[in-house]
């Protein structure tokens, strides 16, 4: 059985990339919504006039970071689910109802009720593990192996991503942030964007998807090989190989980015100085989470047309990632600055913010779509979705190791956990370059475009791109 894709485009791309699209956007403002609201909860006086729990800070980023390492631990789970037993469309209806739920548990809990306020966390992690990984693959089954349209594909559902992205921090923290209205109300938004996420797959995914993601993966695998299960072929062994070893990388990268909701957001609320004088009015902490998202959105479509341009000196994905490292450091230097202002006049100036939002923007650019679209490429059909949740495993390690670098500021400082975090992107990136000739080659034609790079081939392209 064959997976049926209807018929009919829209800007060049099968119809159904865009109810994805709109799919991912509001489960994405959902999270990315309650996201910008944890921390800033947990740190919130039990006695303010927008009562929290009235944890210390290491505390709350400890949390934070075995919350959203969690939260992409649980993919692992559901992709293998989809893949074997319930196939990814079921799993993604399943995941955002228990997503909603624990949204709205979030706003009951508050004020006060910590194991309530738990179990809401709970049910998102477990919601995320269904819904993640699936979506994303339901995107690459959408496109033949060589269809060289997928790379694109994954640029605009990033976009979606970040749209959601984006509104949900001007929705959930205006309300949670304002004392008229409270964190309780923050929540509630983001659980609304959820539902909202269900009800748009369930009445257009029949029209627009059509087979696709019905059946697990794993038994599609089985009837195109004839019954048989067969074990891995050398070409499919290479291409796990590159996949894995980027993930280490891609680790660092992602612990790195992740101090936005974090470090970095506390960081806007009691070191930044976010008063515009001109309407005497004091932007919230969490507005900041939208920047990156807002980056993105302008961005994407420009980084998506320069690997086009390239043509054939478009570099691999191992040097794209060389860039994404090397862009994030130099975000974390202009923390640097924010500190070293701060220290000497006593508040940091927003703008230092907005440009390494900015960086760390291109970074991701250069590595997240990029490695997602590889995953799908390099995958076997018959792990497809797994490996998907693989992919999203690598930010449980990530958000575990972001959540314990933050919580050391107190004790060392920002400089220099900023200036640390700068430092080792760039040795990352330096220990990246030179292996990238090898694991092109270990792609065995997956990036048509390249014909095994050497070290030097590379450094001309990565000229020829700058």
């Amino acid at each position: 059985m064959s997976i049926n894709i209807p018929k009919g485009e829209f800007l060049g791309h099968p119809k159904g990339l865009f109810l994805l699209f709109t799919t991912e956007m509001w489960e994405r403002f959902s999270y990315y919504g309650m996201r910008a609201l944890l921390v800033l909860t947990l740190i919130a006086g039990t006695e303010a006039n927008n009562a929290g729990f009235g944890w210390d800070r290491s505390e709350a980023l400890v949390l934070y970071g075995w919350y959203t390492g969690l939260v992409y631990f649980t993919p692992l789970i559901g992709g293998w689910l989809a893949d074997n037993y319930i196939g990814q469309r079921k799993s993604i209806i399943i995941g955002g109802l228990l997503m909603a739920a624990g949204q709205f548990t979030l706003a009951a809990s508050i004020p006060g009720n910590l194991p309530l306020f738990y179990f809401g966390l709970v049910l998102i992690i477990l919601g995320n593990g269904f819904f993640k990984p699936n979506i994303s693959t339901m995107v690459g089954d959408l496109y033949g192996e060589h269809d060289n349209r997928r790379d694109g594909a994954f640029t605009i559902f990033y976009m979606g991503i970040n749209v959601g992205a984006f509104l949900a921090p001007l929705v959930c923290s205006t309300l949670g942030e304002d004392p008229d209205f409270g964190w309780k109300y923050g929540y509630v938004a983001a659980g609304v964007g959820m539902v909202l996420s269900v009800i748009i797959q369930l009445v257009f995914a029949n029209k627009y998807l059509g087979s696709v993601g019905v059946q697990p993966s794993a038994k599609l695998s089985l009837e195109q090989d004839g019954g048989q299960k067969k074990p891995l072929t050398a070409e499919e062994k290479d291409r796990l190989r590159v996949i894995f070893m980027l993930f280490i990388f891609v680790v660092l990268f992602w612990a790195s980015f992740e101090q936005a909701g974090g470090l970095m957001n506390i960081y806007a609320s009691e070191k930044t100085d976010r008063v515009v004088d001109a309407f005497n009015f004091e932007v919230p902490a969490g507005w900041f989470q939208s920047l990156n998202p807002l980056y993105i959105v302008i961005l994407a479509p420009i980084f998506s047309l320069l690997w086009i341009k390239l043509g054939s000196k478009n570099p691999a994905t191992p040097i794209k990632m060389v860039f994404g490292l090397l862009l994030t450091a130099i975000g974390f230097l202009f923390m640097v600055g924010a500190v070293v202002e701060q220290q000497s006049s006593g508040m940091a100036s927003m703008w230092w913010l907005c440009a390494a939002y900015l960086f760390h923007t291109m970074g991701e650019l250069c590595i997240s779509p990029v490695g997602l679209s590889m995953t799908t490429k390099l995958s076997p059909l018959r792990l497809a979705s797994l490996m998907m949740g693989v992919w999203f495993l690598i930010n449980f390690f990530a958000n575990l190791l972001a959540g314990v670098v933050g919580s050391f500021a107190e004790e060392l400082g920002e400089m220099s956990i900023f200036g640390g975090i700068a430092a080792a992107n760039v040795i990352f990136a330096l220990i990246l370059w030179p292996l990238s000739g090898r694991l092109v080659e270990w792609m065995h034609g997956a990036e048509s475009y390249h014909q095994s790079p050497t070290v030097k081939d590379e450094l001309e392209t990565a000229s020829e791109a700058v």
